[in-house]
């Protein structure tokens, strides 16, 4: 089965936006940032492997990951994290065995640096190219997409204008931070920085994707543990529902009640 908490990494950044490109208001402007994001990734021509609901209320960002049951009877909720930028951490809570986990940013921007040192010296053609630091050379890009090649890879990512630049850099901000996080607890697949390069490049346009595909050589499947193929695409809401305020409050409570424990024992694997 394939791992959507591994190779979720690659589209956390890939958003269907219904908000249309009208300039904001300045009340619009004046008012808190909050915004649901409903999220379908998708390996191949498979049903969706992974789906996810990120809010984003009080300067906080929540994200809800779904992954298939193993007996194929319907997706469960596997993972909470809670992305804090003020406190500068995140916590990642498992709802089923009622542990959390702390990550502090310092240890996301060591890791970063760790990792690409480590991608920069790979034998591997695909891994060393992903290790950065420039994708100059691979990106083209035209009013409404980028593509970014590399070897045996390519990144397709079609765009519109964000709401506004606040949402552009609250995403961008939460999705880099996702695409380490996923880094450190589920390591695997291709390294992050094409895609953090691609979400910079998006921040600074003021846009946010529709839809991002990633096609990998078919012998390279055995990096990722998927298929040749990913598509993630995402629906966001420029507000949240009663029914949001009141799944974070859950989470909240989960918070609280949840055992904190270190990082080693929060990804191992659960016991049957």
């Amino acid at each position: 089965m394939v791992d959507g908490r591994v190779i979720v990494s690659f589209c956390m950044a890939a958003v269907l936006s219904h908000v249309g490109n009208a300039e904001p208001s300045a009340a619009d402007a004046a008012r808190p940032l909050a915004m649901r994001v409903e999220s379908e990734l998708f390996a191949g021509d498979s049903e969706p492997v992974a789906r996810s609901l990120t809010l984003f209320r009080d300067g906080v960002a929540w994200d809800f990951l779904e992954l298939p049951e193993a007996d194929g009877s319907g997706m469960r909720l596997a993972e909470i994290a809670l992305h804090d930028p003020a406190r500068e951490r995140v916590v990642v809570i498992d709802p089923r065995r009622h542990v959390k986990t702390q990550v502090e940013a310092i240890r996301l921007e060591r890791l970063s640096v760790s990792l690409a040192t480590w991608a920069r010296g790979s034998d591997d053609r695909l891994v060393r190219w992903a290790g950065g630091p420039d994708f100059a050379d691979g990106m083209t890009e035209t009013d409404e997409a980028i593509e970014l090649a590399g070897p045996r890879v390519r990144y397709a990512v079609d765009y519109e204008a964000a709401p506004s630049p606040e949402a552009a850099a609250a995403y961008r901000k939460f999705a880099d931070s996702a695409l380490l996080l996923r880094a450190l607890i589920h390591p695997g697949g291709i390294p992050p920085f094409p895609r953090l390069a691609l979400n910079r490049r998006l921040e600074a346009a003021n846009a946010i994707p529709t839809e991002v595909t990633l096609d990998v050589e078919p012998r390279l499947v055995p990096i990722g543990g998927s298929t040749g193929r990913m598509r993630c695409v995402h629906r966001v809401h420029p507000a949240i529902l009663a029914a949001d305020v009141a799944r974070i409050e859950e989470a909240e409570a989960e918070v609280a009640a949840a055992e904190a424990v270190d990082l080693p024992t929060f990804a191992a694997p659960a016991k049957n």
